[in-house]
């Protein structure tokens, strides 16, 4: 553990302190009565920009760069990736037009949320030497708090891992994560098409998103993408109540309700994956030695992609750097990967040399000892690590073997309890 020089700590925990208090995690909700689910006509859907803006928000969603779908900066509707969709499969990402406007028609890219809230690099603090002392000066807070807009179901459930892992209980709060994701506003969006690589039902994370948005869209397309295109909104808070009020809606009716229940519906049968999930945890633990570790190390490239893309890993190194004068010092932190050779490596080497130890951290930290550290599984079922491997390992596939039980058909819910269609509400 690297030793932290005198005064760091204490400006460490002065920006926790102050998230803390700025912070509205800490005090209990008020009673919240949602309001009814509107219709947003799909030529308003620029309003719901122009409020989340009027309101003091810094607007990241979808848009297309560098041929995917990626999160970035967005002002206006045409920022977004309408008419396009994405075909995943495990090593193969690939975008194309759809038939239609849809705004919202594809799943997930390469990025996460993860790059919004918890930043692939970003600098802990700085110190100046003055008359003879350090002075150590924390990071300042984002100036406008962020609306996340399009943020799925498996998306969701990852920030509620990260929550945990940064904001949770008995942890120390972290002020870089913290200040970022206090006053964040979530624009989730319910999901109407499943890729190749999604088994979120499996997961319990999707594709209606469960708890912890502020405002929730359903997009139903008319006829071949006609006059009929819309969104049925939903708000989960009362600040997504305040966004909803700005916006020009009427009453959604009983069947447009109904048919943005069938658009979720029918997605929770089309999953391309599938993960049986009863017992996974002690399953796996359980074949700690089984010989399909050798085979996974034999096609693994250790090249950590599937860290980068997952909207749950946390894993970082810090660095110090100083001037040449020794009168400036700044901590970072930057991402990094337990596939990494130096990330286990202590004073007599690293912990873990060969890949086949490095993938059986990763998998069984992220399906089985996540629940035992975190309570929840460390994966929602976003199939990234699955679509981003450049050999197509697939995370299901090396489970279902490893952990020695079939699945069930593509999109059949796992597990005791499993919700189908996912019915947590947003509130």
């Amino acid at each position: 553990r690297r030793a932290w020089p005198r005064g760091a700590r204490r400006a460490w925990r002065a920006a926790g302190a102050a998230h803390r208090l700025r912070g509205v995690t800490d005090v209990p909700p008020a009673p919240f009565t949602p309001p009814a689910p509107a219709r947003l006509e799909r030529a308003a859907l620029q309003g719901l920009l122009d409020a989340l803006v009027d309101l003091g928000y810094d607007v990241v969603g979808p848009t297309v760069r560098d041929a995917a779908i990626v999160y970035d900066a967005v002002r206006t509707v045409a920022d977004l990736p309408v008419g396009w969709t994405d075909e995943q499969e495990a090593g193969r990402y690939r975008l194309r037009r759809r038939d239609d406007e849809a705004v919202f028609g594809f799943t997930v890219g390469p990025t996460s949320w993860k790059r919004s809230l918890f930043p692939p690099e970003a600098r802990l603090w700085r110190a100046r030497r003055e008359d003879g002392a350090l002075r150590f000066e924390p990071e300042p807070a984002p100036a406008r708090p962020l609306a996340l807009l399009g943020v799925r179901g498996c998306e969701l459930a990852a920030i509620a891992v990260q929550d945990r892992v940064f904001l949770g209980a008995g942890v120390e709060r972290d002020p870089v994560y913290g200040a970022r994701r206090e006053g964040a506003l979530i624009v989730a969006v319910h999901c109407a098409v499943a890729g190749g690589t999604c088994f979120c039902v499996s997961m319990q994370t999707g594709p209606r998103a469960g708890p912890g948005w502020d405002l929730a869209l359903t997009e139903v397309l008319g006829p071949k993408g006609g006059p009929d295109h819309h969104f049925v909104v939903e708000a989960g808070t009362p600040r997504g109540a305040e966004v909803l009020a700005r916006l020009a809606t009427r009453p959604a009716s009983a069947p447009e309700q109904g048919a943005a229940r069938a658009v979720v519906e029918a997605t929770a049968g089309r999953m391309g994956r599938a993960l049986d999930t009863t017992d996974l945890p002690a399953r796996l633990l359980a074949g700690l030695e089984h010989p399909r570790w050798d085979d996974v190390a034999t096609r693994c490239l250790s090249c950590a992609n599937c860290t980068m893309v997952c909207p749950t890993c946390f894993c970082s190194a810090v660095e110090d750097t100083s001037d040449l004068t020794g009168e400036h010092a700044e901590r970072w932190r930057r991402w990094d990967s337990c596939f990494g050779l130096e990330h286990s490596h202590l004073h007599g080497g690293s912990v873990r040399g060969s890949i086949r130890s490095r993938y059986r951290q990763w998998l069984t930290h992220k399906l089985a000892t996540w629940v035992e550290q975190f309570g929840t599984s460390g994966c929602t079922g976003c199939g990234r690590c699955v679509t981003w491997c450049p050999v197509g390992i697939d995370l299901t596939e090396e489970a279902r073997v490893i952990a020695g039980r079939a699945v069930g058909g593509a999109g059949a819910p796992t597990g005791a309890g499993a919700p189908g269609a996912g019915s947590a509400e947003g509130a």
